[in-house]
């Protein structure tokens, strides 16, 4: 007994696995951001416990402003990997990638826009570890590069440099596909 899986099926599954992740880091994101400004305007006690168990209070009781560019770059990762599974949620829903067509301006689009967000997130993420590791030569204690969720730059900005060819390729796709339509 064969068990065939259908296209339309994968999609399905990988929809609801979108929504599972975009909701987690959506409330990363957002904890990231409350537990920035909480302790920033509010209360700097929480700054021992920050989010995912993070330990900045050597940051924040040597400079606060320090504490603010290291918070910064965290958060602006953290938002921008939700808005890239917002896009790829979003693509999903709306139901634009359509299989019998797959080079339209709407796919061509979002895979440029996952380029540069990848892209953006590799250099805030190599930003963050270049000013983390300069941090720790200057004897302030901090939390290893991965719990500041930094690690993987090179990573994300290899992905990068592949979904931009990729956007390439799809974007002379595009062109032969309409040039197609209109021969016909």
């Amino acid at each position: 007994m064969e068990i065939k899986i259908s296209s339309n099926q994968i999609l399905k599954l990988l929809y609801v696995l979108s929504w599972i992740i975009f909701i987690g880091v959506c409330i990363e994101a957002g904890g990231f951001i409350f537990n920035t400004l909480f302790t920033l305007f509010i209360n700097p006690v929480g700054v021992g416990n920050f989010w995912n168990k993070m330990d900045l209070s050597g940051l924040y009781q040597y400079d606060s402003g320090y504490f603010l560019v290291v918070t910064s770059f965290v958060n602006i990762i953290a938002v921008m990997k939700a808005i890239m599974f917002y896009l790829i949620v979003k693509i999903l829903h709306d139901k634009k990638l359509n299989l019998s067509q797959p080079f339209n301006t709407e796919v061509g689009r979002f895979i440029f826009n996952i380029s540069y967000l990848t892209l953006g997130i590799g250099l805030f993420s190599y930003w963050g570890v270049k000013h983390t590791e300069w941090l720790i030569k200057k004897g302030i204690a901090m939390p290893s590069i991965e719990t500041l969720q930094f690690g993987g730059a090179d990573v994300w900005l290899f992905m990068a440099v592949v979904v931009f060819v990729i956007a390439h390729i799809f974007k002379r796709g595009i062109a032969i596909q309409t040039e197609n339509e209109l021969t016909v």
